[in-house]
């Protein structure tokens, strides 16, 4: 059996199905090699792909943070307004 494939299990059962239960150090092992196998399986974005992202984020953040501004300007001048 390959490393990968026994990473991808947890403890095995005995023959009365019992489950065999894993020591610390073992089971920190089993935990950073699925992380290990979970993260080869991701599909990552190209330079371009990211840099399109970042700025369609930026552009979004920018744009809803000029509508807060504007919001909070508006309501702070009636607030103003009606208590003088």
């Amino acid at each position: 059996m390959s490393q990968e494939a026994s990473a991808e299990k947890g403890p095995e059962k005995d023959k009365d199905g019992s489950k065999n239960r894993l020591g610390l150090v073992a089971r920190i092992q089993l935990f950073f090699r699925q992380v290990i196998a979970e993260l080869r399986k991701v599909i990552w974005p190209t330079r371009k792909e990211l840099i399109t992202y970042t700025i369609v984020v930026l552009v979004f953040s920018s744009i809803f943070a000029a509508i807060v501004v504007v919001l909070d300007v508006g309501f702070g001048k009636l607030n103003f307004w009606i208590f003088g």
